[in-house]
């Protein structure tokens, strides 16, 4: 049940953090735009920070790991390094 309520707090940061994309568009002055958005942006990582709390910290260790996909790792980089480059020169 606890976990649950993880979720939900997760999925409910993100629709937060999705809805600010929304803001401007809406009917308001830019002085209530701003602090909506402000609102909803503080909103949202409080969400989200309760609900990694919440889920504990392999959820997060996993949830870091999948948002890492950019990282090259070091032994199957296509990259050369400096001193290949100095090799071929």
């Amino acid at each position: 049940m606890v976990k649950t309520i993880g979720y939900i707090l997760m999925l409910l940061s993100f629709v937060l953090f999705g809805l600010m994309l929304v803001v401007p568009w809406l009917d308001y002055p830019k002085g209530q735009k701003a602090t909506i958005t402000t609102a909803i942006f503080i909103a949202a990582e409080v969400l989200f920070y309760v609900s990694i709390f919440i889920l504990g910290k392999s959820f997060y260790n996993k949830f870091k790991n999948k948002l890492m996909f950019w990282k090259a790792k070091s032994n199957n980089s296509e990259i050369p390094t400096q001193s290949e480059k100095e090799e071929v020169n």
